[in-house]
């Protein structure tokens, strides 16, 4: 690889001007050695890989034990009480994993407010997702770099004295969440922040972590737990422990006002993982990634069938983009992106209606103009040509009855119904996957939790209020299935995500410290290699396939993922 000197330029002044975005110091962007031999596992045969990659989540479960006995998440219950007293919103805000983390939270209360015969409480949850909830179907990587975007999404939701306000941030540092977390706490609302590093090392080393942690008027809750399954991959155990902690809050105050016995949850969640890493669980688990790592190989693509935890797979699906370079959903009428690997729909409503089941309530996307962008600081390239992300273009994504109209383009294409706990017996939701499967290559039964299928996950989550630790077993099933067919097609190398996408600085140093580590570089010489690939995946016609910075630079140095 010959690097210009464009590319040069570009990584001096990354390395010399973006030293905020430099977090290799952070657990949470490191190597965790439970899982070294991830790639080795997997290649030994799924089963293995799949044990080796749930390891790490048992510090979830020791972290929980410290937390949920803590003074801190104490008084996040109390202040809750006292909103609910007021009238206020108990409103959560997160960016990429969190973000959606954030909107099921919301989601999960309202729900649970209309099951519990509390309808006139179901308002009394908001969530603010950087990039707005167009950001749960395609991520708008960028965002999150400015904490006066996250700051207008706060103003706009009108948050105040009223309301209790949670930022969840996995690695405490994100711009865009603490950002909102300034502006609620400037309008007065009673602040939480929750975040997967040790607290003590985030205020040694960044400036904007040290302000918000030691903010007289912000109550944290250091959620640490080590390193992620794979490495900086924080859709996994970070936002699995903030999900764990963020939601046995709310189903506290949920059992409150309907009169119930809050679960243990620490044990709840330990039972779950007893389940999944139980002989018959990790070998269906096992089983179903061999499937879908199989059908994608051939160049086949997956259209999830969803019910009840719709949102939760739209988070796993999602994720999946920036996280192994995999073409994201795309709209209906698009005919040049690439095809996505995976889609999800519910084959019985239109699109509006489903977004209706999913939210109960109207989307909050963002429709901000030039002018908006420009009295936020944001650089003239965006203000010339804003993203479109507003409610239009949210619903331009098919994910109802209109994805059996819409080719998948992809061949062998099939349908896979996902159903998890109760709805796992439901013959009618059965026959209706069945259905609508008729018009693919395939279609397949995927159950968590029982109900007869042709992949049957035995795992019986503790039936609360809020359905958390049915959540909970979804997300660990989901992160395992995804992350496990990514690693069977080459996609992680030991365990790191070799597939990166450069979308944002963060995204972009861990780029760099990845090639760094694999090619036996200095940071300065992987930071050139990086930009020049980004320089190269650029360039590329509209239509090509557009592989990772990382990839190029990997094949350049001859040491593909996986290689030895």
């Amino acid at each position: 690889m010959v690097v210009g000197e464009k590319a040069k330029n570009s990584a001096r002044n990354f390395i010399e001007n973006e030293k905020p975005f430099h977090l290799g110091f952070l657990p949470t962007e490191q190597s965790n050695p439970l899982t070294a031999t991830l790639e080795a596992d997997f290649r030994r045969s799924s089963r293995a890989g799949v044990e080796t990659l749930l390891k790490p989540d048992r510090d979830v479960a020791e972290m929980a034990k410290r937390v949920l006995a803590g003074g801190e998440f104490r008084k996040l219950a109390e202040a809750g009480e006292r909103v609910l007293e007021r009238g206020g919103r108990l409103v959560f805000s997160g960016c990429g994993a969190t973000g959606r983390l954030a909107i099921l939270l919301e989601s999960m209360w309202r729900n649970g407010c209309i099951e519990a015969g509390l309808p006139e409480l179901a308002d009394r949850a908001a969530s603010i997702m950087t990039g707005g909830d167009y950001a749960l179907v395609k991520s708008v990587e960028f965002f999150e770099d400015f904490a006066s975007f996250g700051r207008r999404q706060c103003r706009d939701l009108g948050v105040g004295p009223k309301d209790c306000f949670i930022a969840i941030t996995e690695g405490g540092e994100t711009s865009s969440v603490l950002g909102t977390l300034v502006e609620a706490a400037e309008r007065g609302a009673e602040c939480f922040l929750l975040f997967n590093n040790p607290a003590g090392l985030l205020a040694e080393k960044l400036e904007r972590s040290r302000n918000a942690i030691r903010d007289p008027r912000v109550t944290v809750l250091d959620l640490f737990c080590g390193p992620m399954a794979l490495a900086g991959s924080t859709r996994m155990q970070a936002t699995t422990s903030e999900m764990l902690i963020a939601g046995a809050a709310l189903e506290i105050l949920l059992c409150r006002r309907s009169g119930k016995t809050p679960a243990d949850f620490t044990a709840g969640f330990e039972a779950v993982l007893d389940q999944l890493t139980a002989p018959e669980a990790l070998a269906e688990l096992a089983r179903y990634i061999d499937f879908e790592a199989e059908l994608y190989a051939k160049g086949g693509g997956v259209t999830y069938f969803a019910n009840d935890y719709a949102l939760d797979i739209f988070t796993d699906t999602t994720e999946r983009s920036p996280t192994f370079m995999l073409p994201g959903f795309i709209r209906a009428d698009d005919r040049i992106s690439p095809a996505p690997w995976a889609r999800v729909a519910d084959p019985a409503l239109s699109t509006p209606e489903v977004w209706a089941r999913i939210f109960r309530r109207a989307p909050r996307c963002l429709n901000w103009t030039p002018d908006d962008y420009r009295a936020m600081g944001a650089p003239e390239s965006v203000c010339a040509k804003p993203p479109v992300i507003g409610d239009e273009a949210f619903y331009a994504f098919p994910v109802g009855r209109e994805v059996l109209e819409v080719p998948a383009r992809r061949s062998p294409s099939f349908a896979v119904g996902f159903l998890a706990g109760p709805e796992a017996g439901n013959p009618a939701l059965k026959r209706r996957i069945a259905e609508a499967g008729q018009r693919f290559d395939g279609c397949r039964l995927l159950t968590i939790g029982g109900g007869e299928g042709d992949f049957m996950i035995p795992c019986a989550a503790e039936p609360t209020p809020l359905r958390l630790l049915e959540h909970l077993a979804v997300k660990l099933a989901l992160n395992a299935i995804s992350t496990g067919t990514m690693v069977k097609l080459g996609r992680v190398s030991g365990n790191w995500m070799s597939f990166v996408a450069t979308s944002n600085k963060k995204l972009i140093d861990r780029a760099i410290r990845l090639i760094a580590e694999l090619g036996r570089l200095e940071y300065a010489d992987a930071a050139e290699r990086v930009f020049q690939a980004m320089e190269e995946v650029a360039a590329l016609p509209p239509d090509a396939a557009r592989p990772s910075a990382v990839q190029v630079v990997l094949a350049d140095l001859k040491r593909w993922p996986g290689e030895k």
